[in-house]
């Protein structure tokens, strides 16, 4: 009777367990203050309007700028073509590189919520700088008298590029923990929450398309009919509104603890199986050094299963005679857990992953500099209303919010029946299918100049730098496949570069995905300071002279089309060899 009575005890104490389990999340997350959360009150997508309200309203701020800012180089501050495209995409590689900054402050220190806090403030300082760099008389060059135009004094350049890179550092602060942090919303550990994770990376890839077609419809406009001084102070404004909804959330989110630097986790891995170097691995990875509860080292972080690649690694996280006997595993430059020496594992399976990444975000970095460029030599006006070519870029921000809702509701459920995987398609599925669209993307481009460079050697505009009467819509299919590109590739990214990324490593490895768009804009601009120096030797034009009647801007499209195309060759087989994160 008595051992009746037990057993029920027991069963009745494992139902209790297993309620509170499903109360309670499953994957370390806490609430404000430190404490376990129910699932319930925080959290989800109640917690997301806020976050998403954020990313839209930052997002407009900074498109406010990035949308138009050729142009305002050009024509404001009279740079050349080649030399405001340069500065244009150097400027955004900054801004995506600087999240490299962010991430390891986020992960190691501060955590995702305090450190978009601390940075937003900077970004606003920047909004607020570049505002009156164009609004200030003093502070911005003379207008232009006829063909005479003085160029900006080192002083007025100074206060423009400081406010400029100012918004690259704040946006360093916001963008690689944004995502992450509207993600970490969702429970890993709970199979409900897991499908709504994957749909909130398209909900804010929608979100950030709302604020880039605001600004690149409304914003553009406002700047080149009522004055580049308020076009530059309505994005300001909306970053601050961008603030105020940030911390409006602030009692529905569920927070991550941050587990130290991840940078000095894995300079101790290598470290340590460089001073194990001459010890044998064990047959057994059993036997490998790891804590011997369910919870990891790695303070906000899971357990990792161990893996038989980059086996040298793994000699970090062998006991050695000494150790074992002493019993001490307390200093971690010699000997590391399974879980700390995966991390490293991981980061470097993604490599080939990421590097494919490079040479779409090239392509990507074309929609603000050379594709407003074409559309500057090209028929803008309907009637009496003229269209600023920046404002095409709203077709890249139509096909976005478009293809979204259209991949989220009707190509995922679709997919599901056929591949039977939770989202539809993988990750690498989907980002594979994104770099085929873009190599669309350059050819229909370098399809319409080539019909623009007709009808000027027709009309005999060659040497008249003036517009060709070829109406602008004719850039539309190449922002309308761009735009799909993206939500198969950027959106792709982001839920890969989370979902298999070490627990502590998130913000990390989202800043690395936005290191590709750095370094895209980097090699944009070192393939346009090439192509420049090879092309206009012996006095010949080049391929994009300032009057780009002279020129060949489709050769130069041709060519982002091949190294397109020759790089989502080399993805599929890296895509092939990836090997998925495992938990354990």
């Amino acid at each position: 009777m008595g051992s009746t009575e037990n057993d029920l005890s027991l069963a009745e104490e494992a139902l209790l367990q297993d309620e509170e389990r499903k109360q309670y999340t499953g994957d370390g997350s806490v609430d404000f203050k430190g404490r376990r959360v129910l699932k319930q009150n925080t959290g989800n997508w109640k917690a997301c309007p806020f976050i998403l309200g954020n990313e839209c309203c930052e997002r407009l701020a900074y498109y406010g700028i990035a949308t138009n800012l050729v142009t305002y180089l050009t024509q404001k501050l009279h740079q050349g073509n080649v030399s405001a495209a340069r500065n244009v995409t150097t400027w955004q590689g900054t801004c995506y590189l600087t999240p490299l900054i962010g991430a390891v402050l986020a992960d190691a220190y501060w955590g995702r919520y305090w450190t978009i806090a601390v940075f937003s403030m900077i970004y606003v300082l920047g909004m607020g700088t570049l505002t009156l760099s164009a609004s200030v008389p003093a502070l911005k060059p003379a207008e232009c008298l006829g063909t005479s135009c003085p160029p900006a004094t080192p002083a007025q350049y100074a206060v423009f590029f400081f406010g400029l890179y100012l918004i690259a550092l704040g946006t360093g602060g916001i963008k690689p923990c944004v995502s992450s942090f509207g993600a970490d919303q969702f429970d890993d550990t709970d199979a409900n929450e897991r499908i709504k994770k994957g749909s909130f990376f398209n909900w804010f890839y929608f979100s950030i398309n709302i604020g880039a077609f605001v600004s690149s419809t409304f914003i553009v406009w406002i700047q080149e009919n009522a004055g580049w001084g308020l076009g530059f102070g309505i994005p300001a404004l909306f970053m601050a509104l961008a603030i105020g909804s940030f911390f409006l959330g602030t009692p529905l989110y569920r927070f991550q603890k941050p587990g130290g630097s991840p940078i000095t986790r894995m300079c101790q891995v290598v470290v340590a199986s460089v001073r194990k170097r001459n010890l044998v691995l064990p047959e057994d990875s059993s036997v490998l050094y790891e804590t011997p509860d369910n919870s990891s080292a790695i303070e906000g972080s899971r357990k990792l299963e161990h893996s038989d690649e980059l086996k040298c690694l793994d000699r970090a996280a062998i006991v050695s005679d000494a150790e074992g006997k002493t019993g001490d595993y307390s200093n971690k430059w010699r000997i590391c857990t399974v879980t700390q020496v995966e991390e490293l594992k991981i980061l470097i399976r993604m490599f080939p992953i990421w590097a494919t990444g490079i040479v779409f975000a090239a392509v990507y970095a074309q929609m603000s500099t050379l594709f407003v460029e074409q559309g500057t030599m090209m028929k803008t006006n309907i009637g009496s209303f003229r269209i600023p070519p920046a404002s095409l870029s709203s077709f890249d921000v139509i096909s976005v919010i478009f293809w979204v809702p259209v991949y989220d509701r009707v190509i995922v459920p679709i997919a599901r029946k056929f591949t039977g995987k939770e989202r539809g398609f993988s990750e690498l599925q989907r980002m594979g299918i994104g770099l085929f669209v873009s190599v669309l993307c350059m050819s229909a481009a370098a399809i319409v100049e080539i019909v623009r460079l007709q009808l000027a050697q027709e009309l005999d505009l060659v040497d008249e730098p003036v517009a060709v009467p070829l109406n602008i819509f004719w850039q539309v299919p190449q922002y309308f496949l761009l735009g799909a590109a993206e939500v198969f590739t950027f959106v792709g990214q982001l839920e890969f570069f989370y979902d298999q990324s070490p627990d502590a490593m998130r913000s990390l490895c989202s800043a690395l995905s936005l290191l590709t768009t750095s370094l895209g804009n980097y090699l944009s601009s070192f393939i346009l300071t090439v192509v420049t120096y090879f092309t206009t030797r012996g006095a010949n034009p080049g391929w994009i002279p300032d009057n780009l009647n002279k020129g060949h801007l489709d050769y130069f499209f041709w060519l982002l089309a091949a190294l397109s195309l020759l790089n989502m060759l080399v993805y599929v087989v890296a895509a092939k060899r990836y090997k998925q994160k495992r938990s354990a």
